[in-house]
């Protein structure tokens, strides 16, 4: 199974991005995702006030740093994901 990483991104303001600005962000990402190949997958992302938190797919967090370093995007923060919870686990 490929391990799935949580990226910290800090970015002023990422709220207040327009959807265009958002948009450009995505096909730079999308752009140099391609570059790197089928090893890094991205699947999502949630956008808070002054940050942007990703969900990856990658084999280690040197390809995740390389993707960042590539786009020019912040990669403040990267950790793997050792164990996941949800309410189905309990119910």
């Amino acid at each position: 199974m490929v391990p799935k990483f949580v990226i910290e991104r800090e970015v002023p303001g990422a709220s207040k991005l327009t959807e265009a600005e958002l948009r450009e962000i995505s096909l730079k990402s999308l752009e140099v995702l391609r570059q790197l190949g089928p090893d890094i997958q991205w699947m999502q992302s949630y956008i808070t006030e002054d940050k942007i938190y990703c969900i990856f797919f990658a084999p280690d967090d040197k390809l995740i740093f390389e993707h960042a370093r590539r786009g020019g995007f912040a990669a403040n923060r990267v950790s793997a994901v050792r164990r996941m919870l949800d309410p189905a686990n309990y119910e």
